[in-house]
C-alpha cells in the first residue's frame, strides 16, 4: 500500500512556478513541458505538481529520469521536502519497489537498458513521469526509443528542460513541434521562463564573462611550427588547434587563468561572500587532475577533484556543497543539474562549445542566494564561446529542419557528431604544446564587451579582478564602463607623455634598433588594442573588425600579416 504524501510544510513557489502550475492543472494535458533557465526551480515546480496529482488520487505513482546517478539522489532529497517519497537505489532486476515508496528515480541510460521493466511498471499502476533535462531521451536511438517504449503508456509526463535545446535533429519523444512556413519543426514549450526573466526578477545572478587571449605556439603532427593569437579570426581547425594548446596543462595559459581566477574568488570573499567556492571545468579526467595540481602550484590552494569514475562522488559533491571549501575541479558530472549554490566563479577550461552544453555549465553559477550577488566566468577569447557568452540570454527551441534524403552526407553527419562531442577533430597526443601565455582580452557583461587588453599582474587587470561581488547588475555597467573609459584616457595619454618637449627631461640613452620580429610583436599589439577601442565604441565583435580590416586591406591573418600590412591596417583603423 503506497502511503498518503504528507509534507511538513509545503515550499513556497515563485511567480513563474505558481503561473505554470495553474496553466498545468487547468489544461489538464497528458504531456506538458516547461523550459525554464538553470537556477529557475524546475525540480521545485515539478514535485509539487507530483504532490498535487498524488494527493487527489488522479495518479498512484511516480517516475523522475535524470541525467546522471548523482542527480537520482538529489531528486529523492528533494521529494522528501513534499512528503513524497522516490527510491535512488532502484535497479532494473528489481521489478518491483517496496512498498513504502511513492515512486522511483532512473537514469535515462538506465530506461534504455531494458525499457520493458519499465514499461510493465508503468502499466501496473497510474504513472506520473517526470523527465528532467528530456533533451537526453534524444541522446542515442536506444534512449529515445527506450523511453518511449517504457513511458508511452503513462497517465501524465512532465518534460523539463533549460535552455537552449539540444543542437541535433534527432526527434525527443514526448515533446511537440509544430511545422512552421521553411519547413522546419520546432519545439513547443508550455511553460517558458528564460534567463532574462530569471535575471530580471532576481531568481538568478548575472554573469560577468572575463575572456583571456595570449599567444599559443605548437608542432603540429607534420612537423610545423604554428603560432597564433588566440581569438584571432582564424579558420575552424585553426582555432581548435589554439584552443586545445591554451588549454593543455604544459604551458603558461591554464597557470596564469587559475591565479586571476584565485584572486577574483579572493575578492568576493573578501567582499560579501564568504563561502564563495569556485569550480574549474575541464576537458577530460586527465587534465582535471593536472589542472588541481597547477592550482596548488600556483596559488597554494588544494582543489576537490570528482571524477565520474569515483564512487564517491556524489558524497563528495554534497560534502564540498555543504562546506566552505574553495576549489572544486570536474569534467562533466557537475556541468547539469547538480546544485552548489556557492559557486561563483568559474575557470571554463574545455573545449565543449555547444550551446546547450554551455548553458548548463554556466548555470552551475547563477543560483542567486541573496540579492546583489554576481558569478564571474573566466573563459578562452575564441569565437564560439564568445558568441555564446554575449547570447546567454536567447531563448531556444529544438529545431528540426527538413532534409532530403539525397543530403545525408555520411561525412556531414560524422562531422556534426564530432561538433556534438566537441571534438575538433584532431586526434589526440599528435600536437605538441611549445608555449602559451595569457591575456585578458575583453569583459562581457549583459551582451556588451568592455576593456581593452591587459597584461596579467598588472594593476588594468586588477581593477576588474577586483569587482565588488555585491552589486546590482546597472551597478556592474556603470562600473564597467566607467573603468573602460579610464582604460581608453591611459591608453590615449602615453603618447602625449612621449612627446613632452625634450628640454624638460634629460636626453635618453639611445635604444637598439628592433629586429623585426619585436617590431611585428608591437604592431600586432597597437592593432589589436585599436580594435579593442573600436569594439568598445561600436559595439562589434573584436573578430568582425579583423574581418573588415582583411577585406579592406587584403593580406592573411594578423598573425601571418606583414609588417607593411600590420602598419597599412593600423592606418585604415585610425581613419575609420
Amino acid at each position: 500500500m503506497i502511503p498518503a504524501v504528507k509534507p511538513d510544510a509545503l515550499p513556497s513557489l515563485r511567480v513563474w512556478q505558481r503561473e505554470a502550475m495553474l496553466s498545468y492543472h487547468s489544461g489538464a494535458k497528458r504531456d506538458f513541458m516547461a523550459v525554464a533557465t538553470p537556477g529557475a526551480g524546475k525540480t521545485t515546480f515539478a514535485l509539487r505538481i507530483a504532490y498535487d496529482l498524488l494527493a487527489e488520487g488522479t495518479v498512484d505513482t511516480v517516475t523522475v529520469l535524470a541525467p546522471t546517478e548523482h542527480l537520482k539522489t538529489q531528486w529523492a532529497v528533494a521529494a522528501s521536502r513534499f512528503g513524497i517519497h522516490l527510491d535512488p537505489g532502484f535497479r532494473n532486476a528489481d521489478i518491483h519497489s517496496a512498498s513504502d515508496y511513492h515512486g522511483v528515480v532512473l537514469t535515462y541510460a538506465q530506461v534504455g537498458a531494458d525499457p520493458a521493466v519499465h514499461r510493465r511498471r508503468t502499466l501496473a499502476r497510474r504513472t506520473f513521469v517526470i523527465l528532467d533535462e528530456i533533451h537526453h531521451a534524444g541522446d542515442s536511438r536506444s534512449w529515445g526509443d527506450g523511453v518511449f517504449k517504457a513511458f508511452d503508456e503513462a497517465d501524465r509526463r512532465l518534460a523539463l528542460t533549460g535552455t537552449p535545446f539540444r543542437s541535433d535533429d534527432n526527434p525527443i519523444p514526448f515533446v511537440r513541434y509544430d511545422e512552421g512556413p521553411d519547413g522546419a519543426k520546432r519545439s513547443q514549450a508550455d511553460a517558458l521562463y528564460g534567463y532574462r526573466d530569471a535575471l530580471t526578477d532576481g531568481v538568478v545572478r548575472p554573469v560577468i564573462f572575463l575572456a583571456y587571449s595570449g599567444q599559443a605556439k605548437w608542432r603540429s603532427r607534420a612537423g610545423d611550427e604554428l603560432s597564433v593569437r588566440l581569438g584571432q579570426p582564424l579558420t575552424k581547425d585553426l582555432t581548435a588547434q589554439a584552443w586545445r594548446t591554451a588549454l593543455d596543462p604544459q604551458g603558461d595559459w591554464i597557470p596564469q587563468v587559475l591565479r586571476a581566477a584565485n584572486k577574483r574568488l579572493e575578492s568576493l570573499r573578501a567582499a560579501g561572500m564568504p563561502d564563495a567556492g569556485g569550480l574549474i571545468i575541464a576537458s577530460d579526467q586527465t587534465t582535471a587532475r593536472a589542472y588541481a595540481g597547477i592550482l596548488k602550484k600556483v596559488t597554494g590552494k588544494t582543489a576537490e577533484v570528482v571524477l565520474s569514475d569515483d564512487g564517491d562522488a556524489s558524497d563528495r559533491i554534497a560534502k564540498f556543497s555543504d562546506s566552505d571549501q574553495e576549489w572544486l575541479v570536474a569534467v562533466r558530472m557537475v556541468s547539469e543539474g547538480v546544485d552548489i549554490p556557492r559557486l561563483a566563479v568559474g575557470v571554463y577550461a574545455t573545449n565543449a562549445h555547444t550551446p546547450l552544453y554551455f548553458a548548463q555549465a554556466i548555470g552551475r553559477f547563477v543560483r542567486s542566494r541573496r540579492p546583489g550577488e554576481t558569478a564571474s566566468v573566466f573563459l578562452p577569447s575564441v569565437v564560439p564561446l564568445l558568441r555564446l557568452a554575449e547570447n546567454l540570454e536567447a531563448d531556444r527551441d529544438h529545431v528540426i529542419e527538413q532534409r532530403k534524403a539525397e543530403d545525408e552526407d555520411p561525412e556531414d553527419l560524422l562531422a556534426e557528431a564530432q561538433r556534438e562531442l566537441n571534438e575538433p577533430g584532431e586526434p589526440m597526443g599528435t600536437r605538441e604544446t611549445l608555449e602559451t601565455n595569457a591575456e585578458l582580452d575583453q569583459v562581457i557583461f549583459e551582451g556588451s564587451s568592455f576593456g581593452i587588453p591587459a597584461q596579467p599582474g598588472t594593476a588594468e587587470e586588477q581593477e576588474y579582478l577586483g569587482i565588488p561581488g555585491l552589486l546590482t547588475s546597472d551597478q556592474v555597467e556603470l562600473l564597467l564602463r566607467k573603468r573602460q573609459r579610464e582604460q581608453i584616457s591611459k591608453q590615449a595619454d602615453r603618447p602625449k607623455a612621449a612627446e613632452a618637449p625634450a628640454k624638460e627631461k634629460a636626453e635618453p640613452a639611445a635604444e637598439p634598433p628592433m629586429t623585426n620580429a619585436q617590431k611585428r610583436l608591437k604592431l600586432r599589439k597597437q592593432l589589436n588594442q585599436l580594435v579593442g577601442a573600436r569594439a568598445v565604441a561600436t559595439g562589434e565583435p573584436h573578430g568582425k573588425i579583423h574581418s573588415m580590416l582583411r577585406k579592406s586591406c587584403g593580406g592573411p591573418p594578423s598573425a601571418q600579416a606583414t609588417i607593411e600590412q600590420l602598419e597599412q591596417r593600423i592606418a585604415t583603423l585610425r581613419s575609420w
